[in-house]
Parts: C-alpha cells; sequence; structure tokens
C-alpha cells in the first residue's frame, strides 16, 4: 500500500522559517511528479509547488514564489519544501501529493496519492 508520510509542521513566528518532508513508499518514486498543496479553514486546496520528475523543473504559486523551495531526493523517496519568510497568512494544513504523469498538475484530483497532511501555524 502506497503511503506518503509529512513531517516538520508546527508552529512559527511570522518571518521564520520551516522545513518540510514527505516520504512516499512508492516503488517508482523518481517516475512521479511530487506536488505540495495547502488547504486553510473555509478555503479551497490549493497546490502552492511541484517538481516533476526531471527536476529541477519546478512550478510555485504566485503567492509563495520567491520564499518556498521545493527540491526532491529520489534516493531517499523523499519530497521537500523548505518555507522561509513565512507569513500568517501561510497557516494551513499542508498536503504532500504524488502524481505518475510526472508533470507539473493544478488540480488535486489529477494526482494519485496524498499523504495525511501536517499543520503549519504562522503567529503574527
Amino acid at each position: 500500500q502506497v503511503q506518503l508520510v509529512e513531517s516538520g509542521g508546527g508552529l512559527v513566528q511570522a518571518g521564520g522559517s520551516l522545513s518540510l518532508s514527505c516520504a512516499a513508499s512508492l516503488r517508482t518514486f523518481s517516475s512521479y511528479a511530487m506536488g505540495w498543496f495547502r488547504q486553510a479553514p473555509g478555503k479551497e486546496r490549493e497546490i502552492i509547488a511541484s517538481i516533476d520528475w526531471s527536476s529541477p523543473s519546478t512550478y510555485y504559486a504566485d503567492s509563495v514564489k520567491g520564499r518556498f523551495t521545493i527540491s526532491r531526493d529520489n534516493a531517499k523517496n523523499t519530497v521537500y519544501l523548505q518555507m522561509n519568510s513565512l507569513k500568517p497568512e501561510d497557516t494551513a494544513v499542508y498536503y504532500c501529493a504524488a502524481n505518475r504523469l510526472g508533470y507539473y498538475r493544478a488540480r488535486s484530483d489529477e494526482y494519485d496519492y496524498w499523504g495525511q497532511g501536517t499543520q503549519v501555524t504562522v503567529s503574527s
């Protein structure tokens, strides 16, 4: 059974940094595109970063561009999200997801596997 397990969330002050990790039990992890989504209370889940199977092709939402960095280590079946200069509006549950197409996709229904989510809270 495929599992994606996020870690690294928590509480941080505005301007601080957090690093999220997502370990995937995908046998062919390197062929999947990986995405990070987030969902704030009362809002829809949105994609904020994605990395293609053939990194370093990446995508960032405008709201996080220049502050967040997505990367992957195929040897460890892990994708990372480095979050710097965090703002209160970054507060959300963050999810990693995998899509077998191997390339950036914006819609959550185009992803095949999901993690359970990790809470990120940024205080002002």
